[in-house]
């Protein structure tokens, strides 16, 4: 098994995203493993986060021999993308399609999991290798989109993120979806420095997960 793939293929068994948007690259740190300690494993530290690459670096070295795969999200271009691969991302998610993104993933055996919303753009991102597209905006676009797309194309994998929550997660499953991402829902409720919410909304969703699979 290739790189690219051993790391797919832990994603995926991993099933659920944490999508992490941090105030300092400190608390995106302290959310990660708060999100962690409760049971998420692949954790996206965006680019909206101060810093993000410093957290996702201490990130990948504490946790380099468990099952949490940290990644970067928010990636808008190719230098960005190089720069959270240096720090230790194994995964990279854009909002959007970035070709030259796709190239510097696929020099470094790194997924790229860009955001499309069109056939068009599923399409024009699995011409330059992409495996896993993310469903984006997830809210908008809704669970049948993964169905519809793939009537004509059954072999592409997809991911929502945005719009996921406990109370729609079994209809995004039940259309196909290879993994989800979850957002904001998982610092509902946060204060200050307490980060045991955190760990709370990770469980619930982790659960639900487990009831539903």
């Amino acid at each position: 098994m290739t790189k690219k793939h051993g790391i797919l293929s832990q994603l995926k068994e991993n099933y659920l995203f944490a999508v992490i948007r941090g105030k300092s690259a400190e608390d995106a740190t302290k959310i990660s493993e708060a999100v962690y300690d409760g049971g998420i494993k692949n954790i996206e530290v965006t680019f909206t986060t101060p810093q993000a690459d410093e957290s996702i670096k201490t990130l990948a070295k504490k946790y380099a021999d468990t099952d949490m795969v940290v990644g970067a999200g928010t990636v808008m271009d190719a230098i960005t993308a190089r720069l959270a691969i240096v720090a230790g991302a194994e995964f990279i998610v854009s909002p959007n399609f970035v070709p030259e993104i796709s190239t510097v993933c696929n020099t470094y055996a790194v997924p790229y999991l860009p955001g499309c919303g069109t056939v068009t753009e599923v399409a024009s991102a699995m011409a330059t290798g992409v495996e896993v597209v993310k469903v984006f905006p997830g809210g908008i676009l809704g669970p049948a989109f993964i169905k519809n797309v793939h009537g004509p194309i059954p072999h592409v994998e997809m991911m929502p993120s945005g719009g996921v929550s406990l109370d729609n997660m079994n209809q995004w499953m039940a259309n196909g979806a290879w993994a989800v991402g979850i957002g904001s829902a998982l610092t509902k409720g946060l204060e200050g420095d307490d980060y045991s919410k955190a760990t709370e909304n990770a469980k619930a969703f982790v659960d639900k997960y487990n009831n539903l699979k």
